[in-house]
């Protein structure tokens, strides 16, 4: 069995690819370190790390090991310091956003359990639109989000999940386009019509949600760039052209100008808990797992 100054000492050096740095971490000699990691490789029965005077570098098995020890090494911390913050009690404020109308009941039932647990930690709610939920994260406004996957998908700046929600998509239309009557509408009908932007959102992001061709490679026309929902569905409503969106934004959203007709062959819409990596304090970890707990009671049309 590994011990965890093993553990520690392997996963650091992994990290820092120095022995005075890790040692330094560690709060122990540089000899008890390379001597540490000299008897894991004995035990494994083969080196973990390649190493000169000046260079040290894992090998190819010190990576493999690496790479299945770090999740449940951080898994372990997170529960250590989950477990060390509810026993002396969180506080402070947290600042939770959400980026749809369908997310509010869940965030405030969520909201309503995380106080009754937590009284002496205040939460603070404030919807986000698309274009201020990476920035918001990334400046300490918000320190938790319940938002589309999409928008930080990949980015390491971000840590994502757990998934909250998975929903359909469909495609927001107006109501006097022919593409309105139909039954559904595919992937390929959007060579048809402009395409509605969200303003702010970044290139990775937007080819993303929003593509520049269909799959046959017929080019997608880019329309006007809308600030938020309102500006959106008024620039539908007016003819201007369409956007996709979830299922449940017919029911919050509707008006008598826009309709909202199932989109087949569309990835559905995902909506996680997203905190920025830099900012994953505990608070925002213990309201994410509150919100799962309400997801199935909570969200409507489910």
């Amino acid at each position: 069995m590994l011990e965890r100054f093993e553990l520690e000492a392997f996963l650091t050096l992994a990290e820092e690819l120095h022995f005075s740095r890790t040692s330094a971490r560690l709060r122990v000699t540089p000899g008890r370190i390379s001597q540490t990691i000299k008897k894991l490789e004995r035990r494994v029965g083969s080196p973990l790390f390649e190493r000169t005077s000046r260079h040290v570098a894992l090998t190819a098995l010190g990576q493999r090991l690496r790479d299945d020890l770090l999740p449940g090494y951080r898994q372990i911390e997170s529960a250590v310091e989950t477990a060390t913050a509810l026993g002396r009690g969180i506080h402070g404020v947290l600042r939770v956003g959400f980026t749809a109308a369908w997310s509010g009941n869940l965030i405030l039932r969520a909201t309503d359990l995380f106080r009754a647990r937590h009284p002496e930690c205040a939460v603070e709610l404030r919807e986000v639109t698309y274009r201020a939920v990476r920035e918001t994260l990334l400046d300490g406004e918000i320190d938790v989000t319940l938002a589309e996957v999409e928008l930080v998908q990949g980015d390491p700046a971000f840590v994502v999940g757990p998934v909250v929600f998975s929903r359909p998509r469909v495609l927001a239309v107006p109501a006097a386009d022919p593409l309105a009557e139909r039954a559904s509408v595919s992937l390929e009908d959007l060579a048809t019509v402009p395409l509605i932007l969200p303003e702010g959102v970044p290139d990775t992001v937007l080819h993303t949600l929003f593509p520049q061709q269909t799959p046959s490679g017929c080019p997608i026309r880019r329309g006007p760039v809308a600030a938020g929902w309102q500006e959106m569905l008024s620039l539908i409503g007016a003819g201007k052209g369409v956007t996709p969106t979830c299922d449940w934004a017919g029911d919050f959203y509707a008006r008598p100008d826009v309709a909202f007709v199932p989109f087949s062959g569309a990835a559905a819409v995902d909506q996680a808990m997203i905190r920025a990596a830099g900012r994953d304090g505990i608070a925002a970890r213990i309201f994410s797992h509150t919100v799962l707990e309400q997801a199935d009671a909570a969200l409507p049309f489910s």
